[in-house]
């Protein structure tokens, strides 16, 4: 009888991993830094079907999951990916063109006159293809981008396996794929509805600036918005010239209540920059529900300010962080370096090394990015339920060693080049220091016949 029943034991303690779930990703043995309560110590992340099905200690989940590819994670954080809330990604082949000029002359002189000679559906794809490389080595999953023939910069993302909300720019000139408005408008609504409801893609309207963009059309923006059901992407208050053309041009009123008086503010619209917004604009954003892309080091760059970050999140603003576009305003992608940045400059605007924490910072590179793009319910924390954009962070590298706290080590001490693996909708895209899902290196080739085609057309 004893015999019977100790081998009945046996039998049913070697069946116990029949019983375990199916998973296609099991993250394992990693500090799991899920954004949304406490870090966990050895913890796993189980990911099917391209969403997170479990996260915890990893005594537990690994017993629960069976898995084809086991990621061990040890000495990794493992992160949500990260937002990138703005930029200009095609721009990566206009990287270093005009460094060390303020915005208007940057914009002018050099920007907008390349852009006229170079700017076509090829130039788009290989600056998207150049970028998409970039972000996934340094562990960006989901960026939002403003430029033109946005429905190519889509394709492409959509390749790459990248999540983006994409805006088409519009502006009152002629831009180079719509010489007209009209035509604009035509080409945003044949975009939405290519795009609309994609897994990956959220089409978005991208009027540049409050003071390259009339009132009229401001408000056909708004109205078109609301029409498709998609957001809005702007520039607001970059700079102090941009408040001087505003101010000049619409009886002393500031960008943020400019676009407040055209009933253009609302929780569809991400405000990139927001430089200037003043205390009263702030809890008018806060009540509005606009969200802020903070760009430390193009604002930086640029030497247009240091955004009042602290105070917006005071304020209640929704607040995520950006790098700007990758030529004369950064000139990189990278969201880890962008993170230390923004937590460096707060510091020093408040004069004040308590301003902001990297807890605090890294929350604004993952949750608090997916909130302002309205993305919050499907990215931003490793929660079950949650699309699986995760990334691995090594830390055993001796720029990080030793480890007293993992935020500190990632916002402080890392940088993209610590990124060891990118994982978007359950998807990976980067392990083993190869990017899957592009061909870099001809991408990098592209780069360079471009370089030579950009700067032989600023000579004419």
């Amino acid at each position: 009888m004893l015999r019977r029943l100790l081998l009945l034991l046996a039998s049913l303690v070697l069946a116990l991993p029949l019983l375990a779930r199916n998973a296609d990703i099991l993250i394992t043995g990693g500090t799991v830094v899920t954004m949304a309560g406490p870090n966990i110590e050895n913890g796993s992340v189980a990911i099917a079907n391209g969403a997170i099905v479990a996260v915890g200690p990893s005594s537990e989940i690994d017993r629960q999951f069976t898995a084809k590819t086991v990621i061990r994670a040890g000495g990794h954080a493992v992160v949500p990916g990260f937002v990138n809330a703005h930029t200009h990604v095609p721009m990566t082949l206009f990287r270093g063109i005009a460094d060390d000029r303020d915005l208007m002359d940057w914009l002018q002189n050099f920007i907008f006159p390349a852009e006229a000679k170079n700017v076509d559906r090829d130039f788009v794809k290989w600056g998207t293809r150049l970028a998409a490389a970039e972000m996934i080595r340094s562990g960006t999953t989901t960026f939002a981008d403003m430029y033109y023939y946005e429905s190519d910069i889509a394709r492409e993302a959509k390749a790459a396996g990248l999540r983006g909300v994409l805006g088409e720019t519009l502006i009152d000139f002629p831009a180079p794929d719509n010489k007209t408005w009209d035509a604009a408008v035509a080409y945003i609504r044949q975009y939405v509805k290519t795009w609309k409801g994609d897994a990956l893609i959220t089409p978005a309207l991208a009027p540049h600036a409050p003071f390259t963009v009339s009132a009229d059309h401001l408000k056909q923006v708004r109205a078109l918005a609301t029409e498709l059901g998609v957001p809005i992407l702007i520039h607001v208050s970059e700079t102090k010239n941009e408040l001087q053309q505003v101010a000049a041009a619409h009886n002393g009123m500031t960008p943020g209540n400019y676009l407040d008086s055209l009933g253009f503010l609302g929780d569809d619209v991400i405000a990139a920059h927001g430089v200037w917004l003043t205390p009263d604009e702030l809890k008018l954003f806060a009540s509005r529900k606009t969200g802020v892309a903070h760009c430390p080091e193009s604002n930086e760059m640029l030497a247009s300010g240091a955004a009042p970050v602290v105070d917006m999140i005071h304020a209640g603003m929704e607040v995520g962080l950006g790098t700007d576009g990758p030529a004369g305003s950064n000139n990189n992608l990278d969201m880890v370096e962008e993170m230390a940045s923004a937590a460096r400059l707060q510091k020093v605007s408040k004069l004040d090394p308590k301003a902001i924490s990297a807890r605090e910072v890294l929350r604004l590179a993952t949750i608090g990015g997916a909130q302002v793009l309205g993305l919050a319910d499907k990215i931003g924390t490793l929660e079950p339920g949650k699309r699986a954009d995760v990334v691995l962070i090594d830390l055993q590298q001796a720029k990080t060693q030793p480890v007293y706290s993992v935020e500190s080590a990632i916002v402080y001490a890392a940088s993209g080049s610590a990124v060891v693996t990118t994982i978007v909708d359950g998807r990976i895209l980067y392990r083993h220091g190869t990017v899957l899902t592009v061909d870099e290196k001809q991408a990098i080739a592209k780069a360079k016949e471009y370089r030579d085609k950009v700067l032989a057309s600023l000579k004419k």
